[in-house]
């Protein structure tokens, strides 16, 4: 890759794990390469959970959001769909910034598989299976777009 060239030229990316009560959220490094979990947000609403993401975008200088879409095995819209459009119209009025779904089938059952190889107990770490399974969508994201650098082969 030429020195100066970007995989992301939009800047970081947040991805968002969107739970009624556990927001697990990673963002990537400016290039776009790394993607890295960061805190759970513990909320009461979809509105709280907006707000406060949209309140850190000066502090975490994100310039994209990616929500997981929770949808069936067979690719249909799950019950909890609905619920996470909606928390993504929000997103994108209170944050200003472009906001896309990504399917998020497998993301929390990689995450038990990443905390369980780990020799973590997966019960009592809610928090830590949704800030990976945050991680896991992020990484899918960046991995899906044009030009994207495999990480595993750096």
């Amino acid at each position: 890759m030429d020195e100066g060239v970007t995989n992301n030229p939009g800047g970081r990316t947040l991805a968002v794990d969107y739970g009624r009560r556990r927001v697990g959220l990673a963002i990537s490094d400016p290039t776009g390469t790394i993607a890295t979990g960061m805190e759970t947000l513990l909320v009461r609403s979809a509105e709280e959970a907006a707000t406060r993401i949209a309140a850190e975008r000066a502090t975490w200088e994100y310039q994209k959001i990616v929500v997981g879409l929770p949808l069936r095995t067979s690719g249909e819209p799950s019950e909890m769909a609905g619920e996470v459009m909606e928390f993504v119209e929000r997103l994108r009025a209170l944050s200003g910034v472009p906001v896309e779904t990504i399917d998020e089938r497998f993301s929390s059952h990689e995450a038990e598989r990443m905390l369980h190889a780990t020799g973590r107990h997966i019960k009592g770490n809610k928090a830590a299976i949704d800030r990976l399974a945050a991680e896991v969508l992020l990484r899918q994201y960046l991995d899906m777009r044009p030009g994207a650098v495999d990480t595993d082969d750096l």
